[in-house]
């Protein structure tokens, strides 16, 4: 037996390289949480939530009283009953998506770290190189051309393009980038932004420029599952669905609607356990999988890859988070590959 001594928390506040803007609004830092675990044996665990209120409904200061108060739970305990410590804090804290994220992750990070184990090898696999896109925000068709080209010369093969209200300034966007990138796959990520018809005449546009797109996430409104819907039927690119998908009944809602192609699952949605739930609810459907991140720092965009490489399930990779920082927790040589490693997710924050 090896108890759980100790849960603590901290803000993470990570700068951004430039400011970050999508259709929900412009971040400019990332305010996280890191929630560290400690054992009887000595080990430590580390977790790392991103709260995003327009996505998560958490600010930083909610997430980390959240944090604070899942000590009170799990101080105690026994780390090797994971399953259950990570129910007990998940049932007591309901909605708080980013705290739960970041506790579960440190409980399950402590516990591999104990035993040796790459955190992979808890969802079937071994740690694995995972090779991300990259992310182009809001920007003029000038300034996306050039971030664009800096990101293909960097390596990067797969560009995604967050899309704002207007389908049409989106077209423009994308075509700078398909011009600026001509061999990367595109995806484009409406945050909501849309409606179904709006999302048909931005398809419509885009394939009329000869532009193929990889798939379109989540063009409507979250709680909209039959305009997610409707906007499948009428588009023959991908939809995927995102922020319409949290937790496995979630995703058995978007099977049973035929709502969508591919779903995105995100750590910082749904937490490590749930995420490979809801993976085998889409594989079972025989829809295809996108994982996802918020601006996480290597703590959660490396968990994230453990996930990935343990189950390899994932036939889009969106884990950029870290790239996207002025600094990160750790030394990272940059571009599309993560190279993880265990024990655990193998991050000891240096920041």
């Amino acid at each position: 037996m090896s108890e759980i001594t100790s849960l603590s928390v901290r803000p993470l506040d990570l700068p951004l390289n430039e400011p970050f803007e999508i259709a929900l609004g412009t971040q400019r830092e990332a305010s996280n949480l890191l929630v560290t675990v400690d054992t009887e044996s000595g080990t430590t665990g580390y977790g790392e939530g991103s709260p995003i209120p327009p996505v998560t409904g958490e600010t930083q200061a909610a997430a980390i009283e959240t944090a604070r108060a899942a000590a009170d739970l799990v101080e105690g305990r026994d780390i090797r009953d994971y399953r259950t410590l990570v129910d007990d804090v998940r049932s007591a804290f309901p909605g708080m998506v980013s705290a739960l994220f970041a506790v579960e992750t440190a409980i399950l990070d402590a516990y591999c770290r104990e035993r040796d184990l790459p955190l992979s090898e808890l969802f079937g696999g071994s740690p694995e190189p995972v090779e991300t896109d990259l992310t182009i925000p809001i920007l003029g068709p000038d300034s996306a051309a050039d971030r664009a080209a800096s990101a293909a010369e960097a390596g990067f093969e797969h560009l995604k393009i967050k899309t704002g209200p207007d389908p049409m300034e989106d077209a423009d966007r994308v075509t700078s980038v398909a011009d600026a990138a001509p061999d990367a796959a595109l995806k484009v990520d409406a945050n909501q932004g849309w409606t179904p018809k709006e999302t048909a005449r931005f398809a419509d546009e885009v394939r009329a420029r000869g532009i193929d797109l990889e798939l379109i996430e989540q063009p409507v409104p979250a709680a909209d599952v039959a305009g997610l819907a409707s906007a499948r039927e009428r588009v023959d690119a991908p939809i995927a669905a995102d922020e319409s998908v949290f937790t496995p009944e979630d995703a058995i809602r978007i099977v049973r609607e035929e709502a969508a192609d591919v779903i995105n699952v995100k750590l910082g949605k749904s937490g490590p356990l749930a995420a490979a739930d809801i993976a085998a609810i889409a594989r079972g459907a025989n829809l295809d999988l996108m994982i996802g991140c918020m601006l996480e720092s290597a703590v959660g965009i490396h968990a994230s890859a453990h996930v990935v490489a343990g189950t390899g399930a994932f036939s889009y990779v969106d884990l950029d988070g870290n790239r996207l920082l002025a600094e990160d927790v750790i030394e990272t040589r940059g571009g599309p590959i993560h190279d993880i490693s265990g024990p655990g997710h193998g991050v000891t924050p240096t920041k």
